[in-house]
């Protein structure tokens, strides 16, 4: 899963660079995904993700294992 938030599903988008003279190439809009540990309290561990800037603002507002939950309900998240 590259490329993909592990919280928000977001992912790449595909668009046009136009130029003043209206000539359209193709261009990749990629989200704003970092690596980042979180510490899970219920488990007294730390947890990896690959999360977008926007993810992080979810996981701040709703907590982490409330994220984690709905991000494995929604198929975000790879369950080993």
């Amino acid at each position: 899963m590259a490329r993909v938030c592990q919280v928000t599903g977001k992912k790449r988008m595909i668009g046009n660079n136009v130029s003043h003279s209206k000539r359209r190439t193709k261009r990749e809009f990629a989200p704003n995904l970092q690596n980042k540990r979180f510490w899970l309290e219920e488990e007294s561990r730390f947890v990896s993700l690959k999360v977008s800037a926007a993810g992080m603002r979810t996981i701040n507002k709703k907590g982490l294992s409330a994220v984690l939950k709905d991000a494995k309900a929604k198929g975000f998240l790879n369950v080993v």
